[in-house]
């Protein structure tokens, strides 16, 4: 397995920061979701961790009436999303901000109702992910998330080294159970998010952002050959998507537990 070199995440990010979201998803499944946190507040205090450009807050904004504080590490994709929200007329509900949600000083003095994250926390695992969104949360505060997971052990050796080039400690739905009923949340159930979130606002996009791209790199060989790279990532989703899914898991905080 070849590490990328820095030319291709140039790339990658060309590519990345052109789609509307980061990860599969779609309002339907966030709707889903939201709907099983029975007892939010009127106007909830949201926290989306992980929000890329935004294309799952702006879900959220739609969904509930709260007000959002939304975190990603990716400068660009936090001015990228600044400028939807002062499109959209929502900047008196949603604040987009870079920080690390490892170190979430972007938070300090500050408590949410509900944290949010699709796709994002295995970025520093989904054990520690539980821990510092606890920290995060009020009494009985909601965390939903959702986590890459394999369906199958037996999954083609080209799609287990793409997922292990990104995240080699992804597991199975049990897994991601086992390390909820350990930490301070009591799950309130979880689903596998539809074939069609993979598509609408992914995947898709994703093949015209590469096609679009392949003029402007028609002359550069590395760029070229990175471009064919991530074009394997919705081809092999067509080929082996039974073998992994995405999950959402909807946890609330346990009562007296930090």
């Amino acid at each position: 397995m070849v590490e990328p070199t820095p030319r291709f995440w140039e790339v990658f990010f060309d590519v990345y920061e052109g789609l509307p979201r980061q990860g599969p998803g779609n309002r339907a499944n966030a709707k889903r979701a939201l709907e099983m946190c029975t007892d939010l507040p009127p106007e909830p205090a949201i926290l989306d961790l992980g929000c890329g450009a935004g294309g799952q807050t702006l879900h959220l904004a739609d969904l509930s009436p709260g007000t959002i504080l939304a975190v990603d590490n990716h400068e660009p994709l936090i001015r990228r999303f600044n400028e939807r929200i002062n499109e959209s007329g929502l900047a008196h509900r949603i604040t987009a901000v870079t920080g690390d949600m490892g170190d979430p000083a972007f938070a300090r003095g500050k408590s949410f109702d509900l944290v949010w994250s699709e796709g994002a926390l295995y970025n520093i695992g989904i054990a520690r992910a539980l821990e510092v969104c606890r920290g995060l949360l009020r009494p009985d505060g909601y965390l939903v998330f959702t986590d890459a997971v394999w369906r199958r052990d037996n999954a083609p050796q080209e799609i287990r080294e793409t997922f292990d080039l990104d995240y080699p400690a992804m597991g199975r739905v049990e897994d991601i159970l086992n390390l909820i009923a350990a930490s301070a949340f009591d799950l309130i159930g979880h689903f596998t998010l539809a074939g069609e979130a993979w598509w609408d606002d992914f995947y898709t996009p994703m093949e015209e952002r590469v096609r679009e791209l392949r003029s402007k790199y028609a002359h550069d060989p590395e760029a070229t050959a990175a471009l064919d790279t991530i074009a394997r990532e919705p081809e092999m989703h067509r080929r082996y998507h039974e073998y992994y899914a995405y999950e959402f898991f909807v946890t609330r905080a346990t009562a007296g537990r930090r």
